[in-house]
């Protein structure tokens, strides 16, 4: 069921991904090419408030072409623990920094062509702790109850995988 690696070819070394292109030997013995995004991996954080609301962000995400509402995430530094980076996005994105951050495992994102791992996390106990966020992020704090995220699932107001994942999660464990 394995594939062999026979060659890699690196096409492409940016600030944040990779690109490269394997040679591999299939199971059945013919060759095939693979093209995979190396990606250091991300954490995205589910943070509920004292008043029950979840922090949300919106921004605008060139990809999709459109503004998205999303949970706080972020990419990890080299060698940076994921719940580190996961406290720093939380206070960059939102300005709050949690007092529990408790690990709701993790998932590929899309592991036909990516390496890209995000970490999720939940997060209570939020106090008021603002770090700069990046200059070239423009992000929106929104706050809800998890049933009207859940809501804006279903009407595909909230379409980013991530945080469609992490809310899920998160209703399951709350019985909702």
């Amino acid at each position: 069921m394995e594939e062999t690696i026979v060659s890699t070819r690196k096409v492409y070394s940016g600030k944040i991904v990779k690109l490269d292109v394997h040679e591999v030997i299939l199971p059945d013995g013919q060759h095939s090419k693979r093209e995979v995004v190396r990606h250091p991996g991300a954490v995205a954080v589910i943070a509920l408030d004292d008043q029950e609301q979840l922090l949300l962000v919106r921004q605008f995400r060139l990809a999709a072409k459109q503004v998205m509402i999303e949970i706080p995430a972020g990419t990890l530094y080299p060698e940076e623990p994921p719940e580190e980076c996961a406290m720093r996005e939380m206070q960059e994105e939102t300005g709050y920094k949690p007092a529990v951050l408790e690990s709701l495992g993790g998932f590929f994102v899309a592991p036909g062509y990516t390496t890209e791992f995000i970490h999720l996390f939940f997060a209570t106990g939020l106090t008021p702790s603002p770090l700069p966020g990046d200059v070239d992020e423009f992000i929106e704090v929104l706050r809800l109850p998890l049933p009207a995220a859940l809501k804006m699932i279903e009407t595909g107001e909230i379409m980013d995988g991530k945080t469609i994942t992490g809310l899920l999660r998160v209703a399951r464990r709350m019985g909702l």
